[in-house]
């Protein structure tokens, strides 16, 4: 196919050529080549400013992030047939990882799809896109999922905030098979039902199964405080591995609900819930002088853009102090982030600092990562996202 070309500033390839995805409008040499030319979800032939070919992008002249690399071959874009294969790709990976169909299918540039995230709970598919081009391709996206594993449902969530920045409207629709109303997960032997309508993004957090798995090894025999537990991914599993008591607090009564349901759906007596704010609960705790063998924190992105760095690193200190606070003598804390803003080596340093301000020894046992079906790619930092670290924490050891 013959397409328009995007030519880059001089030197602005460099962070491309190291393995990058991404083309920011400033790096644009929009004197040759004016975004203005192009319509959202165009595909273009990516140059430098010598005029040496880079691949073919996804163009969004209204996007901070106006291009996506797609194909480092310039000859060949992304076709309904590129796209299949791609997910195949992605598919054989996941097959080969988990035995059961419970698993992030598609996980955006780190399979080749820019802006293609795919779900999978079984026979049900849910589909989120957030970028111009991949919309584009959305009845391709359909027929890819039908032929790769028959589905007897596909649903595209598209309410996602990630829209807005591209210009697309947000809405959710089925594509395809019956209407779908809940999600059945399947997560290291216990199982969840989750709504799909107003729940978290595509309805469930794969990302932390390996750290949810590890959990379960400390667990049997403890006090165990879910916090931001959601439909209780976390607590749950802990209560499945034999925990004596596992506390989850969510701020959204429907996510309790869920918890409550789900605790039934598995047989556990041992999952109570609590309403509220996260940090006003935790210092209730802390004032009654309650404590638990186990505090898991695991809270949204509280650092969501660059700018607010400061005051996320502040939010994370005070919450990490808090969970120190509520654990007997020797207990564990799990301490987990999913901002992309705040690295591994930064969310220790703020679980250090917040153990000496309380004077707790502590110990870093175990670093968890996201599991393999949101693979990383080396080049793209963002791709890099979560973080748990599995704390020991120690009174009047010094």
């Amino acid at each position: 196919m013959t397409l328009p070309v995007l030519t880059l500033r001089k030197g602005a390839e460099r962070r491309l050529r190291a393995g990058h995805l991404w083309v920011y409008s400033n790096e644009v040499d929009t004197r040759r080549t004016p975004l203005t030319d192009f319509e959202p979800g165009d595909q273009a032939e990516l140059r430098t400013a010598g005029d040496k070919p880079l691949g073919v992008v996804f163009v969004n002249p209204h996007a901070l992030i106006c291009g996506r690399l797609i194909s480092r071959d310039p000859s060949h874009g992304m076709t309904p047939k590129r796209l299949t294969e791609r997910m195949e790709q992605a598919l054989a990976l996941r097959e080969r990882l988990f035995d059961r169909p419970f698993y992030r299918w598609v996980f955006g540039d780190s399979d080749g799809l820019s802006g293609l995230v795919v779900d999978r709970f079984d026979d049900t598919i849910i589909v989120q896109i957030s970028t111009a081009g991949m919309e584009r391709l959305k009845e391709a996206v359909v027929r890819a999922i039908q032929r790769l594993v028959q589905p007897k449902a596909i649903v595209f969530k598209n309410d996602g905030k990630m829209r807005r920045v591209e210009g697309l409207k947000t809405y959710v629709e089925q594509a395809h098979g019956p209407e779908v109303t809940d999600l059945r997960v399947e997560e290291n032997g216990v199982r969840f039902e989750v709504p799909l309508a107003g729940g978290q993004k595509t309805g469930w957090f794969y990302d932390h199964r390996m750290n949810r798995q590890r959990l379960q090894a400390y667990a049997p025999g403890l006090r165990v405080l879910d916090v931001f537990s959601y439909a209780g991914g976390w607590g749950l599993q802990a209560a499945h591995a034999g925990a004596a008591s596992v506390t989850c607090v969510d701020a959204s009564a429907s996510a309790l609900d869920a918890v409550a349901h789900n605790a039934r759906l598995n047989g556990l007596a041992n999952v109570d819930t609590l309403a509220g704010d996260a940090f006003e609960v935790l210092k209730g705790l802390a004032d009654e002088r309650q404590k638990y063998d186990i505090v898991v924190l695991d809270p949204p992105a509280l650092i969501p853009r660059r700018r607010d760095q400061k005051a996320g690193e502040q939010a994370y200190a005070r919450l990490n102090q808090l969970g120190l606070r509520l654990l007997e003598r020797d207990g564990l804390l799990v301490s987990a982030s999913c901002s992309m803003h705040l690295s591994q080596s930064a969310l220790i340093d703020i679980i250090r600092a917040s153990g000496r301000k309380i004077d707790r020894f502590v110990q870093l046992l175990e670093q968890g990562h996201q599991a393999p079906d949101h693979p990383i790619v080396p080049g793209i930092p963002e791709t890099d996202y979560i973080k748990a670290c599995f704390v020991r924490s120690l009174t009047g050891f010094f």
